[in-house]
């Protein structure tokens, strides 16, 4: 029994938008996936922490889906700048009970639990997006949604599940620090950094808060074991 995360799969089952373009990084990268997950029992978890798929809408991100339900254990999905096909709770649950997809759940706007901890997690926000003027919406709704989760975890220790990295060097989130520091967050990690960039990555303990970058590529396709 384990708790795993792992962010940007970035699956392309049934659409031509494989990674394998951005370089010796990617390559192979669904067969690695396929590999890594192989391990997963019935009674382990994993986060997917953002980017899961390229599918534009349930439909077209179906074969996704049916890719990751194949493997035992249960999966919770974060959303991505890229999660295209992202619906509400209601609809995806709906939809997943009728094609017979039964490990797969949102995180958002809510909170699940595994063993003594409490799993939040929402998109967050990211300096690149503070180019389009609804900015300070966007900012402010993630705010809030982050902070659903946070309330619903009770008095458990928390671990927070990002797909934007809430800081980075040379820059800050500090509305999203903020509310790890308010809720006092054990652990928060992150995905969205990819190739040159990994190497601007911000991990380690920063006040109570122990920060770790998940994207799949940095991981070499291989889920971070987060706990037992």
């Amino acid at each position: 029994m384990a708790l795993y995360a792992i962010g940007d799969l970035h699956l392309s089952l049934s659409c031509d938008k494989s990674m394998e373009v951005f370089g010796p990084a990617w390559e192979n990268y669904t067969a690695r996936i396929e590999e890594a997950l192989g391990v997963l029992t019935d009674q382990d978890t994993i986060i997917l922490a953002g980017d899961t798929s390229w599918g534009m809408n349930l439909e077209e991100a179906e074969a996704d889906f049916r890719f990751l339900d194949r493997f035992p254990g249960r999966k919770l999905l974060v959303k991505g700048n890229h999660d295209y096909w992202w619906c509400t709770a209601a609809k995806f649950s709906r939809f997943c009970g009728e094609k017979g997809l039964h490990t797969l759940e949102l995180l958002h706007n809510n909170c699940a639990f595994y063993g003594d901890y409490a799993l939040c997690g929402t998109r967050g926000w990211f300096w690149e997006e503070e180019q389009k003027p609804h900015d300070a919406k966007v900012l402010n709704r993630e705010v809030m949604r982050l902070e659903t989760s946070l309330q619903a975890a009770g008095e458990k220790p928390i671990l927070c599940f990002l797909h934007y990295p809430p800081i980075y060097q040379g820059y800050e989130c500090r509305e999203i620090l903020s509310m790890l520091e308010k809720y006092r967050v054990r652990r928060c990690c992150y995905g969205h950094l990819h190739g040159a960039v990994i190497r601007r990555r911000m991990e380690g303990k920063r006040g109570e808060t122990d920060f770790s970058l998940i994207s799949a590529d940095y991981l070499g396709f291989i889920p971070k074991k987060i706990c037992e």
